[in-house]
């Protein structure tokens, strides 16, 4: 059986104190999602109206249905991965898994494309890893402990539950906003012959500028739970090291398809744009956990991949993923 990597004496002081700050930051951060939302409620539809919504869509929460994360990555393309197949990965899963309490470890499916990546669907006691070709051929097993832990983080942080609140806040805003954009096409002849205030108009603009800001407040929320899986990946690993040179790789491997494509110029999306926070930002963080990890090491061996089923020609990621996650 094939052990993570051994832990190594962490900044639990620093890991703590790192971990509430990002719980304030979500918190904080779904609060404002749900006041924009209710803000926007009242504006269109008026007090009465807005809390009959909020309690429609509380209801829809706690009844959604929930589908299988198999059926969910069999539309994807991805397959699941057998322990026959890849007995370093599920040895490295099903170790990590134990560590973290999740039982039982979450099933390993397989997506036969060359851009390196790994996301989780479902929830703890039904969730599913993906990883991809690209991903298993780029890191060694160090590295693959660390992305699996990263990945093991977002189910113990509960992040699928908490970025699905965070979507269906943000859908719902879009959806009266929208409301707000033809209010204000409609007001503006209205402004304009006297027939409506000021007051009605700034309303309306406010509805319209809404879905924006919405979109602004999830992509800060998904930075910060990216943080705190990053903390659960060290405290399970006890190895930030090999998170950052995970992070390096994968860094590398997307800023070279990016210059390839960009003709060798470009710039980074600005930081508010980002659903991932920047690697350098992500990098110094770890070496803040510990100081005294070594800031080199030799690379373990590569991964036993001759089990694989092997890439398809023509096949491609999905399209809605971002980058590692």
């Amino acid at each position: 059986m094939v052990a993570p990597v051994p832990p190594r004496p962490l900044d639990e002081a620093a890991r703590r104190r790192h971990k509430r700050h990002n719980l304030l930051q979500s918190l904080l951060l779904l609060l404002a999602l749900a006041g924009l939302l209710a803000l926007c409620a009242l504006l269109l539809l008026g007090p009465a109206a807005s809390l009959w919504a909020a309690a429609g869509w509380g209801l829809a929460m706690l009844v959604a249905p929930r589908v299988e994360p198999g059926a969910l990555l069999a539309l994807l393309g991805a397959r699941p991965l057998s322990r026959t197949a890849f007995p370093e990965g599920h040895a490295l899963l099903g170790a990590l898994a134990a560590r973290a309490g999740i039982d039982p470890a979450p099933a390993l499916f397989y997506l036969p494309s060359s851009k390196p990546n790994a996301f989780t669907l479902g929830r703890e006691g039904a969730a599913a890893i993906a990883v991809t070709d690209g991903l298993l051929r780029l890191l060694d097993r160090r590295e693959l402990a660390a992305v699996l832990a990263h990945e093991l983080g977002h189910l113990r942080n509960h992040d699928l539950w908490v970025m699905n609140l965070a979507d269906s806040l943000s859908r719902l805003t879009r959806v009266l906003g929208l409301a707000g954009l033809f209010l204000l096409l409609l007001g503006v002849p209205l402004l304009l012959g006297g027939e409506a205030g000021p007051s009605w108009l700034l309303g309306a603009a406010l509805l319209a500028l809404a879905p924006s800001a919405s979109a602004l407040l999830q992509l800060a929320l998904s930075r910060t739970r990216e943080f705190d899986a990053d903390l659960e990946a060290v405290a399970l690993t006890g190895d930030p090291a090999g998170l950052a040179s995970a992070l390096i790789k994968l860094e590398r491997r997307q800023k070279g398809l990016w210059r390839f494509f960009a003709g060798g110029g470009g710039r980074d999306a600005p930081s508010l744009l980002r659903s991932h926070p920047a690697t350098t930002e992500r990098l110094a963080r770890l070496r803040r956990l510990q100081a005294d990890a070594p800031a080199a090491t030799e690379p373990w061996p590569p991964l036993d991949l001759r089990g694989l089923p092997g890439r398809r020609a023509g096949s491609r990621p999905p399209l809605f993923r971002r980058p590692w996650g």
